[in-house]
């Protein structure tokens, strides 16, 4: 991985309301704790930014996405997952984080040479944003273990694509905290 890095936390904060989140969510406790202990080994050490649903249309902030989602059907997913005052937030429409928001604009102000995806779903919002970090000529990281499928068969053939044809390394979140935290980086 690349020195100058961003760790991308998509589609995280959220009510759990959409169409089969309860399938979804009753597997994504693991995948929180690992975005959760990546998280707070970034602080510090890489830039961190979060990509999320529209809540409700672009006036919204931070603050109300993150109330709306601990007002929802699971805030025990939603509550360790909280955007510091130093994160960027960014509102996205559609699957990509890239697709209509200043993702990036962002990155490149910022010298990013890489991008850390993390997430859900992992067969669409972090495939649509690995293809376009990809074509954007970004190193793409992605530690398997803290990205949230909505079926795993599909979310198994999205990180099989996303390793092969945007040539991502794959991870898990503890190898990427120990690189991430290791002596000498920044």
């Amino acid at each position: 991985m690349k020195r100058k890095s961003i760790l991308l936390i998509v589609d995280m904060i959220t009510p759990w309301e959409f169409e089969g989140a309860e399938r979804i969510a009753d597997g994504a406790e693991e995948g929180v704790r690992a975005i959760v202990r990546v998280r707070s080994a970034a602080q510090g050490h890489v830039h961190v930014a979060y990509a999320n649903d529209l809540d409700g249309g672009f006036h919204g902030s931070r603050e109300r996405a993150f109330a709306r989602a601990m007002a929802g059907r699971r805030p025990d997913l939603v509550e360790s997952l909280e955007p510091a005052p130093t994160d960027d937030f960014i509102h996205k429409g559609q699957h990509s984080a890239f697709y209509g928001t200043p993702l990036a604009h962002l990155l490149a102000i910022s010298g990013t040479e890489s991008v850390i995806l993390t997430g859900q779903l992992t067969e669409q919002c972090i495939l649509y944003t690995a293809l376009d970090a990809h074509v954007r000529g970004y190193e793409i990281v992605v530690p398997v273990d803290a990205v949230i499928p909505g079926d795993p068969h599909l979310g198994k053939a999205a990180i099989e694509m996303i390793q092969s044809n945007m040539n991502a390394e794959l991870t898990t979140s503890e190898e990427l905290i120990r690189e991430l935290t290791a002596p000498g980086r920044p």
